[in-house]
């Protein structure tokens, strides 16, 4: 005897009527589209409206008053002169002279950025625990002290009349008033103050690294210094490319305080950047329009710097997950 077996069939589907199409699905209108696509915007707004207001404004505000003359007076109105601000700048020797100290800023604080802070990050990535955060402290110590205030000391320990430095080194150098001394010991100062933010940077970026390229190389025989040149540093070169562009960028901003409080962009100009420059023409000189000028030249080659550097950290080679 057999035992049948049941099977459940599911009811036919109701057929349509006849000459009745299928409904089709209801599409949202606009406003639903538009409020279902809002939310990432809205959390964007806040940001992109300081932005505007604290960045685009002031930078299309500048724009506006370098093709006007002004003394920054209230009461004095601005008179549009065309492009002679930009004219006008361009003949003056001393743009030509503050970008080339800017440069030789750069390249100075390049060690102080980059070099320096790998070689302390790369010798000192085995420190843990209580030491690790004891050393963390003291090598990111100098970064808060402020500018004026680190200025002040330093000018202390520069003076030539029983300073410390002089007092060690056995020399009586004015390093400040020299024409061949002022500018490197401003690179010096500005160096001592950013090299523990650097190295703590630099730090971040050896952490990020996945420790099992450094064991399989290892395990292939490759010693810790193969290891270090064709793993580590690859890795981490887009972290030395943001500290590279971070240089390049903000190294006569890092240097304005010191030449302000020390030296006033001398002697003989020989400490005068581009920032400097531009709060002379300003503030000394009174003359916004042209200062206006100075500025928009700055920031186009400024930028222009920086989309290339960007662009060279782009095609760095970056760590790829699983």
């Amino acid at each position: 005897m057999t035992t049948g077996t049941f099977v459940e069939v599911a009811p036919p589907s109701r057929p349509l009527a006849a000459g009745r199409a299928a409904p089709l699905p209801v599409r949202p209108g606009l406003f639903t589209r538009l409020v279902r696509a809002a939310p990432p915007y809205l959390y964007l707004a806040p940001g992109l409206v300081l932005l505007g207001v604290w960045t685009y404004r002031p930078l299309a505000q500048t724009l506006y008053l370098s093709f006007h003359s002004w003394n920054l007076a209230p009461t004095s109105p601005l008179t549009p002169v065309g492009t002679a601000n930009y004219e006008r700048l361009l003949a003056t020797p001393e743009l030509a002279a503050s970008v080339g100290r800017t440069f030789v800023v750069i390249l100075g604080m390049l060690p102080f950025t980059v070099l320096i802070p790998l070689a302390v990050a790369l010798a000192a990535r085995g420190v843990r625990g209580r030491a690790g955060a004891a050393y963390r402290g003291m090598v990111f110590a100098p970064m808060l002290v402020a500018p004026v205030a680190g200025a002040a000391a330093w000018q202390w320990l520069l003076d030539p009349s029983g300073g410390a430095v002089n007092s060690v080194l056995g020399t009586n150098t004015n390093w400040l008033n020299s024409t061949a001394t002022a500018q490197w010991t401003i690179i010096v100062i500005a160096g001592w103050h950013v090299v523990g933010f650097a190295v703590l940077v630099v730090s971040a970026g050896l952490t990020g690294i996945d420790p099992e390229y450094a064991a399989a190389a290892k395990v292939d025989g490759a010693s810790r210094g193969q290891i270090t040149r064709w793993i580590t540093l690859p890795l981490l070169s887009p972290t030395l490319s943001f500290l590279a562009l971070m240089t390049v960028l903000l190294s006569a901003q890092w240097t304005f305080p010191l030449v302000d409080t020390l030296t006033q962009g001398g002697p003989d100009g020989s400490t005068t950047t581009v920032y400097y420059l531009l709060w002379e023409y300003g503030f000394r000189s009174h003359d916004a329009g042209l200062t206006a000028a100075a500025g928009m030249i700055f920031f186009a080659g400024f930028m222009l710097i920086a989309a290339l550097l960007t662009r060279l950290a782009d095609r760095a080679p970056r760590e790829e997950g699983p």
